[in-house]
């Protein structure tokens, strides 16, 4: 599961770039071409309020527009809001939007849809995971076509920033059920690029928008493939059959440090602002017990899924918070692994092998579940096999299941169908997690599908909103981040870097704090190194 927050979707994560492998030569930009990329999954829907899935928010960011984004030093600005005031102490915000701006079929884009998109995501009958940002709006008011104001309830410091969420269209969507309508798989939207093709399990095809606001992308055609596994993806990149691509720790560290991939590619590497995690279900009264689940944490040897699986090119994770965070709290440490304390927790959880055959039990049943993760990512395969292992020797028996991605997601993680699950967490830059740890965040289609609860952390989450300064913040946050990590809802495994490379044909990235994929719609050819002239 991962939580795509639309302000960090516009083709990759934005994240602090440590570095590339080279720099580019000065060229005169053009248009045309297109980039090919790949996901080992595909899209669920592309209605943006709707897009929790890293494959649907890959698209719906270029699709799509919010209020405000980050800009390359994660600074907010205006995107279709040309600006705002922020009056009443942050109790109002009132944004002035650009005339300019069209919806892909031509309509004008105003402050109506806005509204609609507001009133959409505070309808309880509509399945979105980002209401939790909205609830606290006592009023908006569309004061004219391109004026809003809205009005908060009580000071809401992530306000600002939540309006990045991705507008919808009012007049295709105002009589639309969102959860089955035609637009969830043919999207118009006012963003740099325009939905053309989507060939289930295939690919999806965007065209570039020449009436874009801020200019016409150069590049006409992106072309996000699905492709099962990263193994197949690799022999892709070998062909130049995919030009940019998230590559694996063991793609990156050693199979592409070679002559063709320095000619034809460009590597870059930096941590993820997001973790990769052990999640239980909460309601599963295996794993109701925390001294269960802290034991499993003693169990597992994070440096060794670092060392092994990540070839050092990652980090141990504590917590709800990346260490790139300012409300990152370094006095939490990760547990060390102890496979002896794990059983002295179990034993004092009624878990103990009463008949020697290496399995732990309770009450004449042994401690047997299902570890899921999902199809085509190795680190995570490689991960919970380690999990397995590790379990093993401690008496508790896990069984992998490995499944594609959106059946995954829908079949199991939203209905909650599921035992234990490794899977990662992208993260918004504002520390604000109320929709993924809240306990009023549980229904279907939400993030907090773990089940947690904990009416300390509630509160803490609730004035950490009402809360501008940011040291006091901190201090806030750095409470939370201690009761969830004490509390092992989850077990926080590590935070991978990322590992992105491009073919080396495209100029125009300029490495930033907020990555390399801010200014994608700047990225060119030159026309003699075009490869794909077809529209």
């Amino acid at each position: 599961m991962i939580k795509k927050i639309p302000l960090l979707a516009v083709f990759f994560l934005l994240v602090s770039l440590r570095g590339s492998e080279a720099t580019e030569a000065i060229s005169k930009p053009a248009y045309g071409d297109a980039i090919v990329t790949a996901s080992i999954g595909d899209a669920n829907t592309l209605v943006p309020i709707l897009a929790s899935d890293s494959s649907s928010a890959d698209i719906c960011g270029l699709i799509f527009n919010g209020l405000v984004r980050y800009d390359k030093n994660l600074n907010l600005e205006g995107e279709l809001a040309e600006n705002w005031e922020i009056k009443e102490g942050g109790l109002v915000i009132i944004f002035h939007l650009r005339k300019n701006v069209r919806w892909h079929d031509g309509v004008p884009f105003t402050a109506r849809d806005v509204e609609f998109t507001y009133k959409k995501l505070i309808d309880p009958n509509v399945k979105t995971p980002y209401s939790g940002d909205f609830e606290r709006v006592k009023l908006l008011e569309a004061l004219d076509d391109y004026t809003v104001k809205v009005t908060y309830k009580e000071p809401f410091s992530p306000g600002l920033s939540s309006w990045g969420m991705w507008i919808m269209p009012k007049h295709i969507l105002e009589k639309e059920d969102l959860s089955n309508t035609k637009f969830s798989r043919a999207p118009v939207g006012t963003g740099p690029y325009k939905f053309r093709q989507w060939k289930t399990g295939e690919k999806i095809v965007l065209v570039s928008n020449h009436d874009y606001y801020e200019g016409r992308p150069y590049i006409d055609r992106y072309i996000y493939r699905i492709i099962p596994d990263q193994a197949s993806i690799f022999l892709e990149l070998q062909t130049q059959g995919v030009d940019q691509v998230g590559v694996t720790p063991l793609q990156y560290a050693r199979q592409t440090d070679n002559p063709f991939f320095k000619r034809y590619y460009r590597k870059y590497k930096y941590p993820a602002f997001g973790y990769t995690y052990l999640a239980f279900n909460l309601k599963d009264p295996r794993f109701a017990d925390r001294r269960v689940r802290t034991a499993i944490d003693y169990a597992i040897d994070k440096e060794e899924i670092i060392k092994g699986v990540l070839l050092g090119l990652g980090r141990a994770s504590t917590g709800p918070f990346p260490p790139e965070s300012w409300a990152y709290n370094k006095e939490v440490k990760p547990l060390p692994y102890d496979p002896q304390k794990a059983k002295e927790l179990l034993r004092e959880a009624g878990w103990q092998d009463t008949d020697a055959d290496g399995w732990l039990d309770k009450d004449g049943r042994i401690f047997q579940f299902t570890l899921m993760t999902n199809q085509g990512n190795d680190p995570r395969r490689m991960t919970v096999e380690i999990i397995q292992r590790r379990l093993k020797e401690i008496g508790i028996k896990a069984e992998i299941r490995i499944l594609e991605w959106a059946t995954f997601l829908t079949e199991f993680i939203d209905k909650r169908k599921y035992e234990a699950v490794v899977l990662g967490w992208n993260l918004s830059r504002d520390p604000d997690n109320y929709d993924i740890w809240h306990s009023s965040k549980q229904r279907e289609g939400e993030f907090n599908f773990v089940g947690y609860q904990n009416s300390e952390v509630d509160s803490l989450l609730e004035e950490g909103r009402r809360e501008f300064d940011r040291q006091k913040r901190r201090e806030i946050y750095n409470k939370i981040h201690r009761l969830i990590f004490d509390d092992h809802p989850c077990i926080f495994l590590y935070v991978p870097d990322a590992l992105p490379i491009v073919h080396s044909r495209f100029k125009g990235i300029e490495p930033a704090p907020a990555g390399i994929g801010y200014n994608f719609i700047k990225w060119y050819v030159p026309k003699e190194e075009q490869r794909y002239t077809r529209w």
